[in-house]
């Protein structure tokens, strides 16, 4: 990867029409885009949820090593042109943990490895990326980019946070913005002169920023953290703004926080991933430990499909592939594993209770914060790659 440059118009608009109906997970998605211009190929792009690196969350990182977290995808991700996770986790030797019930942090030692397994894109639009405070956040953001993956979602300053990566590949120029509506604590969401995550309850500057990246990009993708915790389906807020930000210009939407995978919908031909679970995470119950990668192939011409490809925390840390569909039913969930599940999270990790309670405030618009709303973003991230890399 390769810092290039270059920002082309927006000119990839489907055609109109809508396609809704929530959809589970073995389904696919279609569309069909207008033609583009210029020599474009064919674009497969890799989606997938709340990934950790805490070696005190996961002990099996200090007996197996960082690989172990990735090595039961087949090397999928080093076979596409882009990978996206939700790094749940600030990657720091940074050592000042807000005053909340548990916290994260993520060794940088782990990154070398999520690279050679293909991993792109780190979004730290995420309720733990701030659990060492605003000197943890910068310096995580920092060592993401020393490894040679994109960090997106937050930043130095409100337009830091705000400001989409640029990624050339293959012809196109795709936008990834991360987008983090799950504030805890609720001062984390970034300022003008302020480091931390983007937009918070501020859907409407979450908007302004997706038209933005619509401007000067062919596609633009969004890693957004939000909704309930277990809930089964995303809620109606949900929905509208997720129909929002494709009517603002996203093509893509992965969404992150609920810790179980949810159905899927298509707006306007675009893939919606409501929540795609917990990815590289400890194995709590079988419930959450059901996963799923989104997968998006964008046509040449523009045409795109979606799709979920089931998997599996077998064991701590080490997501597999399934190979039989059929098993994978993302509908099912007891009374009893959802208070199992509770449970465990109070033993190992995000306590359930107060994270509902602040996301569904903010949901609901009774606790909101209102940023200022900057005039431009800096275009200084660029990143080219040419044709599907193998790393």
């Amino acid at each position: 990867m390769r810092i290039g440059s270059g920002h082309p118009q927006s000119w990839l608009r489907w055609a109109a029409g809508v396609s809704f109906g929530l959809i589970l997970a073995c389904c696919g998605i279609a569309s069909t885009g207008t033609p583009g211009r210029g020599e474009r190929g064919t674009l497969v792009i890799h989606g997938i949820g709340d990934v950790s690196l805490d070696p005190s969350q996961i002990p099996a990182f200090r007996a197996k090593g960082y690989g172990w977290a990735w090595s039961g995808l087949g090397g999928l991700f080093r076979r596409d042109d882009i990978t996206v996770a939700n790094l749940e986790c600030p990657v720091t030797d940074v050592v000042d943990p807000v005053p909340k019930p548990f916290t994260f942090r993520c060794d940088p030692g782990g990154l070398p490895a999520a690279s050679r397994a293909g991993l792109d894109v780190a979004s730290q639009a995420n309720n733990h990326s701030y659990d060492d405070g605003p000197a943890g956040l910068v310096d995580s953001l920092s060592k993401i980019r020393a490894a040679g993956l994109v960090a997106v979602g937050a930043g130095r300053d409100e337009a830091d946070a705000l400001q989409a990566a640029s990624l050339q590949i293959n012809g196109w120029t795709v936008a990834v913005l991360g987008i983090d509506e799950v504030l805890d604590p609720a001062d984390e969401v970034a300022g003008p002169e302020k480091p931390g995550t983007a937009a918070g309850h501020d859907f409407g500057l979450a908007l302004w920023a997706v038209r933005d990246a619509a401007a000067w990009s062919d596609l633009v993708v969004v890693m957004i953290h939000w909704g309930v915790e277990l809930d089964a389906r995303p809620r109606g807020y949900q929905v509208g703004q997720a129909h929002r930000m494709i009517d603002a210009g996203a093509d893509v939407i992965f969404g992150s926080h609920p810790h179980r995978v949810q159905p899927t919908e298509t707006y306007r031909g675009r893939p919606i991933f409501y929540s795609l679970g917990n990815f590289v995470w400890p194995r709590l119950t079988p419930m959450t430990s059901r996963t799923a990668i989104a997968e998006v192939v964008v046509a040449p011409d523009g045409a795109t499909r979606g799709r979920v490809l089931p998997a599996e925390i077998v064991s701590d840390g080490h997501p597999m592939l399934i190979t039989a569909p059929q098993n994978f039913d993302m509908r099912r969930l007891s009374h009893a594993s959802a208070r199992q599940t509770m449970a465990s999270w109070q033993r190992i990790g995000t306590p359930s209770s107060g994270e509902t309670n602040r996301s569904s405030a903010g949901a609901s618009g009774t606790s909101r914060t209102t940023l200022r709303r900057p005039g431009s973003f800096p275009r200084v991230r660029a990143w080219a790659m040419s044709g599907s890399r193998c790393r």
